[in-house]
């Protein structure tokens, strides 16, 4: 019986993981791809202690062999089921695997939120990405849209000029959401075009993107960017379904805990970009990573007792 499974490999996962392997305590980390959530697919980091400028991949990349080197162990499983059992321990079901555990760090993070337009769903693979990091490279010297005016919006939006010949930022407020000195950069990119308030209402083309429609938020006007590309960046829906019944959650879905990252259920704890807050940052999902492994190495002692 491992002591805490910890479910997602994220920067919060990694670093509960970290802490309860140091702590001692035999640790399991489930996550149905591999290690690095979101911050995996994020070419440049900058705001994260200790590094002026680190790759995501390569920030995961040392926390993995950082959490491995304690003794923690992580397996590519999809865990559909976590279940209470007597005497205040879990099982959690897998895709293949069953584990009686002590208890559970739920660390699943949050998925790219779709803009629900005609085209979206048919062209995503096919022009349509929430990606940039995977994806710039196909369209280099082509012309590419970002939906979204926030910080991840911006900042893909800035690595994408690297590839293409312009980008054009369509946002449907007239300011944008994002740190002031993302808007900064992207207003000095000679690159980088805006569209404001604009919405989208259609994203074009039959094999591939070819043009996205949209309209003026507020004369309603309609126009249409040729384009080759549309990168969505509108915010994330928390992966927090195994939960519904199990915890609580707030209006957006998301878990909600104490500081001490306990949900209602005694042994459950969650952490991260599942979790209700007001940041969602790599360094606000380590610190609660942190924080749930000492709370979970706690709930463990007690049970002993």
């Amino acid at each position: 019986m491992p002591d805490v499974l910890i479910v997602g490999a994220g920067t919060g996962g990694l670093a509960a993981a970290i802490y309860s392997a140091r702590a001692g305590l035999e640790t399991l980390v489930v996550d149905k791809a591999y290690p690095g959530g979101q911050i995996a697919m994020t070419e440049n980091v900058e705001n994260y202690p200790g590094f002026l400028s680190i790759s995501g991949p390569d920030l995961i990349d040392k926390m993995v062999e950082q959490a491995t080197h304690f003794g923690a162990q992580i397996v590519s499983e999809e865990v559909r089921r976590i279940v209470p059992i007597d005497g205040g321990t879990f099982q959690v079901e897998g895709t293949s695997s069953v584990w009686d555990v002590k208890a559970v760090i739920y660390a699943a993070g949050a998925t790219p939120r779709m803009v629900n337009v005609p085209g979206e769903k048919e062209l995503t693979g096919r022009g349509v990405s929430y990606c940039a990091t995977c994806d710039a490279p196909f369209f280099r010297d082509k012309e590419v849209v970002v939906i979204g005016g926030g910080d991840t919006a911006l900042d893909e939006g800035h690595y994408l000029t690297r590839f293409a010949a312009k980008v054009t930022i369509v946002h449907r407020r007239e300011q944008l959401r994002a740190e002031q000195i993302l808007q900064d950069r992207a207003f000095q990119n000679q690159k980088i075009h805006f569209e404001l308030p604009y919405l989208p209402v259609e994203i074009q083309g039959d094999s591939k993107v070819e043009g996205l429609q949209i309209r003026h938020r507020d004369s309603g006007e309609m126009k249409t960017i040729p384009c080759e590309g549309v990168f969505v960046f509108v915010g994330y829906d928390p992966s927090t379904g195994l939960l519904a019944r199990l915890a609580d959650l707030d209006d957006g879905g998301y878990v909600k805990t104490d500081d001490n990252m306990r949900t209602k259920v005694p042994g459950l704890f969650a952490c991260g970009d599942c979790r209700s807050k007001l940041l969602r940052q790599a360094i606000t999902a380590c610190g609660e990573g942190a924080t749930a492994a000492v709370a979970a190495s706690h709930y463990v002692e007690s049970l002993s007792h």
